[in-house]
């Protein structure tokens, strides 16, 4: 789950909601049924893919809810929350039928409603493989906010059920649409500066003022610390660098400076991902510091963009002079870019399978820094 905002969501037991009431007969014949389905399905290739937010924190508030108004192939069309008091506000800010409105009890009736082509899953990490396999029972695509999910095992079930259940699974890896990540990508992969030597990618945001009870410092609902809300990012970066996942990682914990704070998840941690022919990417992230860079050696230059992670204000530059791209409403491109390839039916750039090779990079960190530092291959 990508958000900035603190906010206190330990999900409490889900009270009752806005009921949605199914506006039609269902047609029980086959053939009616199969010529209700082609009919839908031309459908969907001639409209806006209508988009259900799962979780009204931070990051929808301030982040999607707002892109969805600038957005060409979606639009917000339903809400998901626990929280019956953001209701009405949602509803009238952006127009939202009391039909679409659900919350985590009657959430597997959004099955019927047609409004609902996407499902946006903007939950506290551990809550990701739950919503993510419901969302795809009710035969509705779904993007999932980073990472993925807390362990490798439950983002597998997720792709199994999204694949068994005939719906895509995307991630919401913001960064593989704006245009200095873009080039990075391109920098690396073509090796414009021939072939990369070394990478540095580091994500941290200082979080030591934050009040200790918010999600992500509690390892049941976040699934660790700044790993896996930050520290992603640069394992994303390193991996689209080269094209291609790492073979192993060794990695440390850094220094814990406020154990009244950091009890429960790390504080900082440090790793570095090995390449095939030997190369490095090294890497850290914290929550007691500020750190956003993502930098690369080749043989004939280089390449650094900082902050590169950041919802804005991103700068560039290579050996040969500064990287000239325009800053973006990065989630405007982002849900447009999944809800087109959800219309065409074709896989995102940014697909479930992307998510669960990130997580077992990530658990192979983890391993590695519980181990003190013991080299770990990491098996796609």
């Amino acid at each position: 789950m990508e958000e900035n905002n603190s906010q206190s969501v330990q999900r409490r037991k889900f009270i009752k909601g806005v009921t949605l009431g199914v506006g039609g007969i269902m047609l029980s014949a086959p053939f009616m049924s199969l010529m209700s389905s082609r009919a839908a399905g031309r459908k969907k290739q001639d409209k806006k893919l209508g988009i259900a937010l799962v979780g009204l924190g931070g990051y929808s508030t301030h982040q999607l809810a707002p892109a969805l108004q600038e957005t060409e192939n979606c639009y917000l069309a339903g809400i998901v929350t626990g929280t019956p008091s953001k209701v009405d506000d949602w509803k009238r800010k952006y127009n939202i039928p009391d039909k679409n409105v659900y919350n985590y009890e009657n959430f597997d009736e959004i099955a019927n409603n047609d409004d609902i082509d996407i499902i946006y899953v903007v939950l506290p990490n551990a809550l990701h493989a739950e919503y993510v396999i419901r969302a795809a029972k009710a035969k509705k695509d779904v993007i999932c906010e980073k990472p993925m999910a807390t362990n490798v095992e439950d983002a597998q079930r997720m792709l199994e059920a999204c694949n068994e259940n005939g719906v895509q699974l995307a991630i919401g890896y913001r960064l593989h649409f704006e245009p200095f990540n873009k080039r990075v990508m391109e920098l690396g992969q073509q090796q414009v500066f021939g072939k990369v030597e070394s990478i540095t990618a580091n994500n941290s945001s200082d979080m030591t003022s934050e009040k200790p009870n918010i999600w992500r410092l509690d390892k049941k609902l976040a699934g660790g610390g700044p790993l896996m809300d930050l520290g992603i990012y640069a394992v994303q970066g390193a991996v689209y660098t080269m094209g291609k996942p790492p073979v192993a990682v060794t990695a440390n914990y850094g220094e814990v400076t406020k154990p009244l704070v950091f009890h429960d998840v790390e504080q900082s941690i440090n790793w570095e991902l090995e390449f095939e022919e030997g190369i490095k990417a090294k890497s850290n992230s914290s929550y007691a510091e500020d750190q956003n860079e993502l930098s690369a050696e080749a043989e004939d230059g280089w390449w650094k963009v900082s902050p590169a992670y950041a919802y804005e204000g991103k700068k560039g530059e290579t050996s040969e002079g500064k990287m000239d791209y325009p800053n973006i409403y990065e989630q405007v491109k982002q849900m447009d870019g999944q809800a087109e390839s959800f219309r065409k039916n074709e896989k995102s750039i940014v697909p479930g399978e992307m998510g669960l090779r990130d997580m077992k990079i990530l658990m192979a960190i983890y391993e590695s820094a519980e181990a003190g530092g013991k080299r770990v291959e990491i098996h796609n």
